[in-house]
């Protein structure tokens, strides 16, 4: 993509996650000086082996954006993974163009991952040759500024997201009726949790045919990431503004009248369900959460659409995803190594084939190989249930949900990781583990049905291992979670078992455990 041999003013980079026009660092640019610089370089693919989905997804949008820019009378220098003068790192990248067309001035918005801060705060003692002006602004997308949850924080002993999202919702007026919440109540998530009535049909996602640039961008994908994680045949994804809104209008008129309900339910070769299959888009820029709250909110204004699957979705992206930026940029850097429960057994190999007996897993961990793509539940009471009750080590954890999904960041996997799914930051997060049997997976998906154990069987060769694991990984924690009050009522069951049950229990929980260790099938 050419630019313009006389190169005076700023450059800006853009990136990978950063595909908005109202970006801070574009909003005072100069056209006819300026120079936007995008760059898909190999530290930000291969830091941890992203999905093949992921790079595709994200490589295209971002040609996308470039040519959509070009083509509005920005100048734009694009380096492609391909080019054979690609520098490697967006600092190299930087350094290069200051080099070769003789800018100082340098001008970024801040970044989503710690790493990529950390780097470029080192950038402009880095090029001193070049009297460089690195400045980096601060992103304004988000709705609340990193000084804000801040201040937020400021001297609670727990920060809980449900009165951060209160907090947001009175200063966004979302969802509020002179002050007070729509309905009398600020969340609805107990009407979040139903299953899903068998015989209910499931709309199919929003889909594109991929185009030339996104063509382009698989074979690249395809030779360069063979040996990534991930199936990228089938590729359907949003890789422009316009396609992303067409998903979000999918999402509102097609699935959001039954979100609410069944939210948390899961569904054998269902992996798509009423969600909105949005934080792709989000995540990279391609929508913003002004936009996407204000359209569902009118949802509910104008059409009159359930209370529970609004404020659900809305929890989720004002809420949630608000929430877990301010608490990542909060508690970084020693957030990263925290283990509070003090997980040491390295992730199962299933977790990269799905080659397991248990079907729970299997469908959720597939699923993730062929879309970069799983929903909360299967995220949290599944998968991560999962590594949570067989000790798993934190960073282990972190790099597999990093590399996974489509709309991983460090800012919003972390905190999702070390908070909610393993409780390694010992509550900073959450008030207490998300740990469930397989009670709760029978309750919220038919999955048991086709697994080769028994979801009604306690111990022994044929048991839910979710069953005799729930109750393992509350016996060898009872120190740490005892005096935690939301799990008083497990521990009092667990004080009331005969020592011949807990026995059985504990030598279910060991030779499952062997058989982890030595790679048999579980």
């Amino acid at each position: 993509m050419p630019e313009s041999s006389t190169q005076t003013g700023k450059l800006r980079l853009v990136l990978a996650d950063q595909l908005s026009r109202p970006l801070a660092s574009l909003s005072d640019i100069d056209k006819q000086n300026d120079l936007i610089l995008m760059a898909e370089v190999r530290t930000e693919v291969s830091y941890v082996k992203h999905h093949k989905k992921k790079i595709a997804f994200l490589f295209s949008a971002m040609r996308h954006f470039a040519k959509e820019l070009q083509n509005d009378g920005y100048r734009v220098r694009y380096v492609s993974y391909d080019d054979p003068d690609n520098a490697g790192s967006l600092k190299a990248e930087v350094e290069r163009a200051m080099s070769e067309l003789s800018f100082s001035h340098v001008v970024v918005t801040f970044p989503g991952e710690w790493r990529v801060l950390d780097d470029m705060q080192s950038w402009q003692a880095a090029f001193v040759a070049y009297n460089a002006t690195v400045e980096i602004r601060e992103d304004d997308r988000f709705i609340a500024s990193l000084d804000e949850f801040r201040h937020w924080a400021d001297g609670k002993k727990q920060l809980r997201m449900e009165y951060f999202y209160r907090e947001l919702r009175k200063k966004t007026s979302v969802l509020l009726q002179d002050g007070e919440p729509e309905g009398g109540r600020w969340n609805y998530d107990a009407q979040n949790r139903k299953s899903l009535p068998k015989g209910t049909k499931v709309p199919n996602p929003t889909m594109f045919e991929p185009d030339d640039i996104t063509t382009q961008v698989l074979e690249l994908v395809g030779t360069e990431f063979e040996d990534h994680f991930g199936e990228l045949s089938n590729f359907h994804y949003a890789v422009t503004r316009e396609q992303a809104l067409q998903v979000l209008k999918g999402f509102i008129q097609e699935r959001l009248v039954l979100f609410g309900d069944y939210q948390d339910a899961m569904q054998q070769d269902e992996p798509w369900m009423f969600h909105s299959h949005i934080s792709f888009y989000l995540n990279a820029g391609l929508l913003t959460a002004h936009e996407v709250i204000t359209q569902v909110e009118h949802a509910y204004r104008e059409y009159n659409f359930p209370l529970n699957a609004v404020e659900g979705f809305i929890r989720q992206v004002l809420g949630w995803r608000e929430y877990v930026r301010g608490l990542y940029w909060h508690e970084m850097p020693k957030y990263v190594d925290q283990n509070f429960l003090n997980a040491q057994r390295h992730l199962p190999d299933f977790f990269w084939t799905g080659d397991t007996q248990m079907n729970c897993l299997s469908q959720c961990i597939n699923e993730t190989k062929q879309n970069a793509y799983a929903h909360h539940i299967q995220r949290l009471m599944v998968i991560g249930n999962f590594l949570l009750l067989t000790g798993i080590e934190p960073k282990q954890v972190q790099e597999w949900f990093l590399l996974v999904y489509g709309d991983a960041y460090e800012w919003v996997e972390l905190p999702n990781v070390n908070g909610m799914i393993l409780f390694a930051d010992g509550g900073v997060m959450a008030s207490k583990p998300y740990a469930a049997s397989g009670a709760y997976i029978n309750k919220m998906s038919n999955y048991c049905q086709s697994c080769a154990y028994k979801v009604k069987d306690k111990n022994g060769e044929s048991a839910c291992p979710f069953n005799y694991l729930y109750w393992d990984f509350l016996a060898r924690n009872q120190d740490k979670l005892r005096g935690n009050q939301r799990l008083s009522m497990p521990y009092r069951t667990l004080e009331k078992m005969d020592d011949a049950k807990r026995q059985l229990i504990a030598s279910d929980a060991e030779s499952f455990f062997h058989k982890l260790e030595r790679n048999e099938k579980v």
